[in-house]
């Protein structure tokens, strides 16, 4: 029964392992970009998702679990909804950054359940090219030139496509919902 509970054990402290190397997997990779250098540096907080499914054909959706970043400190769990209707066929798998420019931008997404509204936008991070739509305007570069991001409403949001093929790109609409840390539900 001992071994039973120590092999148990392992197991589960190398799950947790598994996920941590994840998170901390994909926020080297935002921070190897040059377009979110800034970002790291001056931002309140931000949201990390290592892996987002999306998908559709004419009515789509997303789904994605993250973790939520003070002083690079996790401070809570936060999942990804997205329900969106119109022209869009495939599916894809990506990794997403959302920064937190300050205090009210980090209190607001972590109230427990957030949205972005129409002029939301992000920039998409492939090898070297970057891509930016939204209300705001669009712009994109290649190679070593990256297209100037900005925060809308105290948020800014970057992509790194994993895989797939998708016509259709947009993170309005997409529905946060937050849990903060047992440690830190006191904390605030």
């Amino acid at each position: 029964m001992k071994k039973w509970l120590a092999l148990c054990a392992s197991g589960l402290l190398l799950s947790f392992q598994v996920i941590a190397d994840e998170y901390q997997s994909t926020i080297e990779q935002f921070e190897s970009s040059p377009s979110t250098a800034e970002f790291f540096e001056n931002a309140y907080g931000y949201a990390v998702f290592p892996t987002i499914g999306k998908g559709g054909i004419v009515l789509g959706g997303a789904y994605g679990t993250g973790q939520v970043y003070r002083g690079g400190q996790p401070t809570g769990s936060v999942n990804l909804v997205q329900v969106s209707v119109g022209f869009q066929l495939g599916g894809q798998a990506f990794s997403q950054i959302v920064f937190l420019q300050d205090k009210r931008a980090y209190d607001a997404f972590t109230a427990g359940s957030f949205e972005f509204g129409g002029q939301a936008s992000a920039v998409a991070l492939t090898f070297g090219a970057s891509a930016q739509a939204g209300s705001t305007g669009t712009g994109a570069a290649l190679g070593t030139q990256q297209s100037q991001a900005n925060y809308v409403g105290g948020f800014a949001v970057f992509t790194l496509a994993k895989g797939g093929l998708m016509y259709e790109a947009s993170i309005a609409g997409q529905k946060f919902n937050f849990q903060a840390a047992r440690a830190n539900k006191s904390a605030d």
